[in-house]
């Protein structure tokens, strides 16, 4: 009897081409639109930019390692955000994840700080997991951390990819006495780069470059090619231990090297083979001897 041809491969290239197609459809419209109606082109373009598509969850179908944290619900401003806590001892780890994840992506890691038995706490970033909101940008989120720290008085603080340039970001603009160390894996530096980075996926042109960074000065007063992640740890004075991978094809690895440089009190610790999420083993021995052995 012969077997059906298999489908699976055929069909993953197709939904991939449609994807493909879609996206600089939908390029050509902004950019066209742009001449027409440049207020439409950019609000479009931010949108898709700042927009998470993946990274929610429900708060009826929890992961259990977020079941298993005490749960409370922050307001801040207009916006609702939830905290999640592993109670332990007095030293206390915060988390901060990255784009289109939430604070269930430490699920791993968190297995190794309990080691430690020092209360982990860790957050959803803005229109993330269970928080309100539908766009993300980096200074909400280090408000929504803020209000984390000034409750907590957390020692250690640990980020991944945004989430890692958020932290970076508070450092600089919130300093405080509560962090001693910082922790930062796989983040990009500069934001510019992230925008020529969405600009080539969708092939907007130069005019819709410009209208972006004019809306990030005019609704954040941001100037794009100030704010950078390597600009921010170069006003960092506490200890950080900088992770990136080699294979990242998220976010390249000279982005790390950039951030490395600027910040003459953290180790930059190079890693292969782990692309873009650093979920390893030997990596969060790494961590976990930084954070907890004082000589560090």
């Amino acid at each position: 009897m012969t077997k059906p041809p298999h489908t699976g491969g055929f069909l993953i290239a197709m939904r991939k081409a449609f994807t493909y197609i879609m996206t600089k459809l939908l390029g050509l419209y902004i950019n066209i639109l742009s001449y027409i109606s440049p207020k439409k082109a950019t609000k479009l373009a931010y949108r898709f930019f700042s927009e998470p598509r993946s990274g929610r969850l429900l708060k009826e179908q929890l992961p259990d390692v977020l079941k298993k944290a005490h749960a409370e619900m922050v307001t801040h401003g207009e916006f609702v955000f939830p905290m999640y806590t592993w109670k332990g001892n007095d030293t206390k780890v915060l988390l901060v994840h990255g784009w289109e994840s939430n604070a269930s992506r430490w699920e791993e890691f968190i297995g190794y700080l309990k080691r430690s038995g020092s209360t982990v706490i860790a957050l959803d970033a803005p229109a993330h997991g269970l928080s309100s909101g539908v766009e993300f940008n980096v200074p909400r989120y280090a408000e929504f951390i803020d209000v984390v720290v000034k409750k907590f008085s957390p020692h250690y603080l640990v980020g991944h990819s945004l989430g890692g340039a958020t932290a970076l970001y508070y450092q600089s603009h919130y300093p405080n006495d509560s962090i001693e160390k910082l922790v930062i894996l796989g983040a990009p530096s500069d934001l510019n780069t992230l925008l020529t980075n969405y600009a080539g996926l969708l092939n907007l042109n130069s005019n819709v470059f410009l209208l972006l960074r004019k809306h990030f000065f005019d609704h954040f007063r941001i100037k794009t090619d100030e704010f950078s992640g390597s600009v921010f740890a170069s006003k960092i004075k506490v200890k950080g231990l900088l992770a990136h991978d080699v294979n990242d094809d998220i976010v390249a690895y000279k982005e790390g090297k950039k951030i490395a440089e600027a910040w003459p009190a953290a180790e930059f610790v190079t890693t292969k083979g782990l692309g873009h999420s650093m979920h390893d083993e030997k990596l969060y021995n790494r961590i976990y001897d930084f954070l907890f052995d004082k000589k560090a």
